[in-house]
Order: C-alpha cells, then sequence, then structure tokens
C-alpha cells in the first residue's frame, strides 16, 4: 500500500510488516516501536497474518510543539548541527514505553477518562522517546538550525503547495543550504529526491480524489498540478501498477470485500483491552 507516515510512533503488536522507503526495505514486528520524524512517502505491506491471527499494530501521532517543549526543558546533549540521519528509525520497544502505549490503549474502554488522562500518557510517551534509543533522532528535528529541522520546513511547504511548479533551487535558498546540499540532506531523510517527493504528494492526492469524489482521471491529475494527461497516467502507473481508472476499480472492489469480510469486523474487538490494536477512528491513534 502506497501512504505517507507522518510524524508519529508506531507499533505492532502481531503479524510482520515490510517498509519501502526509497531503494530500502525494513522489515518490523512485534517488539520493535518505529518513530518517524518528517512526513514520508513510502509503500508498506503487511507481510504476515491470518485469519486466526491478523495483523494489529498501532500509530500514535505526535506534537511537534510538545516535543519542542520538553526538549527544550530537559539538560541533554544537543545533536550536532552538521549531523544528518534519515526520518525513520526502528528501536526495541522497551517495557516502559509499551506500558505508557498499552495504557493509552485502554482508555479507548474508558471514555469519560480520555480528555484528562490521554495528554498525560501522551506526555509521558515523548518524554520516554526523548531519553530513550529514539531521543538523537527526535532532539535533532527540533534542534534550531538543523539540516534535519531545515528539510522538514522544506517538507512541510511542499505538502501545502505540491500543485505548485517544482522551484528546487529557492527550497535550497529558504532551507539555506546550495542546491546541492539541500538535495544530498533532502534524499537522505526522505529517501527521494525534492522532485519524486512532489510526484508522490501529486499522485497520492489524485488517487484519494478520484476513490472519493469520482474524478476522472484528466480532472484529478489537472487538480493537482498535471498539464499533460498522457503523462499524468504514465507516472500513476508507473507509482501504483496500474493505469488510474484500473486502479480505482480495484481499490473499490477492495473496499466492499473488506467491508463484507466477517473476520475482520469479529478480530479487531478481540485486541481491546489487551494491547495496541488497529485502527482507532479515535484522535491521534491509527494504523501504521
Amino acid at each position: 500500500m502506497h501512504c505517507i507516515y507522518n510524524l508519529g510512533l508506531g507499533v505492532v503488536a502481531q503479524g510482520d510488516k515490510q517498509v519501502l522507503l526509497g531503494e530500502e526495505s525494513i522489515d518490523y514486528g512485534p517488539g520493535q516501536s518505529m518513530l518517524t520524524t518528517i512526513d514520508l512517502p513510502v509503500v508498506s505491506h503487511v507481510t504476515r497474518a491470518s485469519g486466526a491471527e491478523p495483523f494489529l499494530g498501532m500509530m500514535l501521532t505526535l506534537n511537534v510543539r510538545s516535543i519542542v517543549q520538553m526538549a527544550s526543558e530537559m539538560d541533554e546533549p544537543r545533536p550536532r548541527r552538521e549531523d544528518a540521519s534519515r526520518s525513520i528509525s526502528f528501536e526495541v520497544l522497551d517495557a516502559d514505553l509499551l506500558d505508557a502505549l498499552v495504557r493509552l490503549v485502554n482508555l479507548l474502554n474508558q471514555p469519560v477518562l480520555v480528555s484528562g488522562l490521554a495528554p498525560l500518557i501522551q506526555q509521558e510517551v515523548i518524554l520516554r522517546l526523548l531519553t530513550g534509543p529514539h531521543g538523537p533522532q527526535l532532539r535533532r528535528l527540533v534542534s534550531a538550525g538543523s539540516p534535519s529541522q531545515q528539510i522538514a520546513k522544506a517538507v512541510a511547504w511542499l505538502k501545502q503547495n505540491f500543485v505548485q511548479a517544482l522551484d528546487g533551487d529557492a527550497l535550497a535558498d529558504g532551507a539555506h543550504m546550495s542546491p546541492s546540499t539541500f538535495r544530498q540532506h533532502f534524499r537522505a531523510l526522505t529517501g527521494v529526491s525534492p522532485l519524486q517527493y512532489q510526484k508522490q504528494l501529486r499522485l497520492q492526492e489524485a488517487r484519494q480524489l478520484m476513490l472519493n469524489e469520482s474524478l476522472d482521471a484528466g480532472s484529478a491529475g489537472g487538480r493537482v498540478g498535471y498539464e499533460s494527461p498522457s503523462q499524468f497516467s504514465r507516472e500513476y502507473s508507473r507509482l501504483f501498477g496500474a493505469p488510474p481508472q484500473r486502479d480505482v476499480t480495484r481499490m473499490r472492489l477492495a473496499r466492499v470485500a473488506g467491508a463484507s469480510n466477517p473476520r475482520q469486523t469479529l478480530a479487531r474487538p478481540a485486541a481491546r483491552g489487551r494491547g495496541p490494536r488497529r485502527q482507532s477512528t479515535r484522535p491521534s491513534l491509527g494504523s501504521r
């Protein structure tokens, strides 16, 4: 599945998953935690699941303001400004962090307590991340003037303005880098070039427009910035493996099949109350 991972923490409770970032393939499963610090276009696949043991996981979306505030109050060494690392990391899920996540998920069974306790547990999770193995990467994101922070700002701009023609030199100027240095740091953090990143944002949005608003391919391509319908169709097929109309039809059929599958409907409540589960509709919790 092509998707965009936001700033957040993902864990798997049951099953295994594979994440493709650029040309890199990463496998992870129970006992590991995944942290993403900027929005990443990835391809993710569930590699181990069954009707008896469906894939179960969770994602906690993190608030960057809370991270900045807590990091500024901590007496931790600041990362070297010249350091740059990719914006996704995998670490062993320690018992204390897992306990906090389970307590947060269990609040779904006690809705009256969510507004009072959920923010406190989320703060605990951020503190444990900042002081744990993910800490250097998370602090690098909020370190003033660091390459990671500058690239994160460029990514945020691209998310809001992906319809516009890409001016790589202007993005580099905004990040206070030379064009070559900017491209190097951008690829190191996201796994793709700025142009490829913009292209994936455009195609993901077009796919949603066709699926949810029933736009035809030409209209969806034009809405996201493509002037040539044939170019849109070629790049869409290259990313998603099928032409727009065929791909959207396949997704609609899969959605209908999933909604009518009783095993999936019954499997999700069974995990409730015992640990992280998949696809919560509560704020900040979801599947990853």
